[in-house]
């Protein structure tokens, strides 16, 4: 955790952190329920596919926001949450499991046993891509199976306080309990009533009316006969039992506010009568060709695919970054190619111009810093200022370097590490000694410059000369050398 802002510290003093509140629809102050520490919440993915790059502009911005709050002196308890079970393809509580989907499309078993193993296979992926982005991990991550036992005592809660009504396929919350259903994106609930197919299930006494438990064939035994607590019950019993009753900071897509938000809300200030999230934040949609990234659509671009065209996690981050979390943006393999070559010529900056520059943080373009981000997460800004330090000819190479470097504590795109070690020696390099990244690089190169495209060969020139090697264009072919 960093302390630059305690009032022990020296530094100046800051403007305080404003955050976009989605129920308020305001930009506010931060102020924590407790001064010990933050917690938080960021809905996590379900685990039954690869999560595609607009997924995953959710956790680049919930991890933004738990760097910025680190660098403003806060301690963060976070969850991400893993649903491994219970989130049907419809909102409207009908569909199939995607969990099972999953399983019919790899051949295996439908039990509890394969869900599991099909899970752990994407958990395992997903934790890469984290990894791969330079997402720092929550204090904990919190798996929906491991926590049935919660979701059907909160269940068990709701019923008793006459919240829920039973039907042939499980037990549904009634939302006319609950008042204030939908102020979360101001849902007009009356519209959805209205405009509501009746067909799919007559027996729900209104159209937003949600399962919090559906009666199935797989899944677990309870009161109710066998079957399976809903998708939005999952995440309210699994925050209160890892951060407590009340939280912070509940993060997530937009494409959550409707339904499961507010089904979240619902349920959990129905069970204890208290404001369940203090602040509700969310990142917009990432489109593709401008539409909506959708599997079935085949355009849902996983983070793997990126890497195989030779970008980093790192170059992705950055493109995002570029953008306000609140801003849609449409994504194009040219405009991460020119967010690349903007990158690598950054890192080149930071380990070969400046490699041996020695300096200090500089207050001054810290304080601006500190105005953009702790302006509800202005990164794009941030990153616009960085480039500017990069020209300022009154600070040192070395005042630039480490104040730079400074900032991305919060940007997280990895500026402090060189990209792998630097070789030194120098000589002509056999295929065969070639690290498999240097050379998948140099067989790329090779395609987009017979294809006479200047531009990326020249990002691929530096993104090998940051990995340690030159390359020397020849008639017999690319030579390469290490630094």
């Amino acid at each position: 955790m960093f302390n630059l802002f305690k009032k022990e510290s020296n530094f100046v003093e800051f403007p305080p952190l404003r955050l976009c509140n989605t129920e308020t629809r305001e930009v506010e102050v931060f102020t924590p329920l407790s001064k010990d520490e933050v917690r938080m919440y960021s809905c996590g993915p379900t685990v039954y596919d690869f999560v595609h790059i607009g997924n995953l502009r959710a956790y680049v911005f919930s991890d933004t926001l738990k760097r910025v709050l680190e660098y403003n002196g806060y301690d963060v308890n976070h969850t991400i949450n893993f649903t491994d079970f219970g989130h049907l393809t419809s909102d409207g509580d009908d569909g199939d499991d995607k969990m099972m989907k999953g399983l019919r499309r790899e051949g295996m078993d439908m039990s509890l046993e394969s869900m599991r193993l099909l899970s752990d296979r994407y958990i395992h992926a997903f934790k890469a891509d984290l990894h791969e982005l330079n997402i720092l991990p929550p204090s904990q991550f919190a798996r929906a199976s491991d926590y049935v036992t919660e979701q059907i005592a909160l269940i068990k809660t709701l019923e008793e306080k006459g919240y829920t009504y039973k039907t042939s396929d499980g037990i549904y919350f009634d939302i006319s309990r609950f008042p204030t259903y939908g102020r979360l994106g101001n849902i007009d609930i009356e519209g959805l009533r209205s405009g509501a197919r009746v067909e799919i299930n007559t027996e729900k006494r209104h159209p937003a009316d949600f399962a919090v438990w559906k009666n199935g064939e797989l899944g677990w035994e309870s009161k109710w006969g066998k079957g399976f607590p809903g998708w939005h019950i999952e995440c309210s019993a699994m925050a209160f039992a890892t951060l407590g009753k009340q939280i912070d900071i509940h993060t997530g897509g937009v494409d959550n506010i409707p339904t499961h938000h507010n089904g979240e809300i619902a349920q959990s200030e129905s069970a204890t009568g208290k404001q369940f999230a203090k602040y509700w934040m969310h990142s917009e949609h990432l489109h593709i060709d401008n539409q909506k990234i959708a599997k079935s659509d085949g355009n849902g671009i996983i983070l793997k695919s990126l890497i195989e065209k030779g970008y980093s996690g790192e170059e992705y981050r950055y493109w995002l970054l570029t953008s306000h979390y609140r801003t849609k943006i449409n994504f194009s393999y040219e405009a991460l190619q020119a967010s690349s070559h903007a990158f690598i010529r950054l890192k080149k900056l930071l380990f070969v111009e400046w490699a041996n520059e020695k300096g200090k943080l500089n207050v001054t373009y810290q304080q601006k810093f500190v105005h953009c981000i702790n302006n509800d997460l202005d990164t794009a800004q941030a990153i616009a200022l960085i480039w500017e330090i990069t020209k300022d000819e009154t600070l040192s190479y070395g005042d630039r370097k480490m104040t730079i470097i400074e900032f991305d504590a919060v940007l997280g795109l990895g500026l402090s590490k060189k990209s792998d070690d630097i070789l030194r020696s120098i000589g002509t390099i056999a295929q065969s000694e070639l690290p498999e990244k240097v050379l998948a690089y140099v067989e790329q190169r090779e395609a987009v410059r017979i294809a006479r495209n200047w531009m990326e060969a020249d990002r691929l020139r530096d993104a090998v000369r940051l990995l340690g090697f030159e390359i020397e264009d020849s008639s017999q072919g690319p030579k390469i050398t290490k630094i």
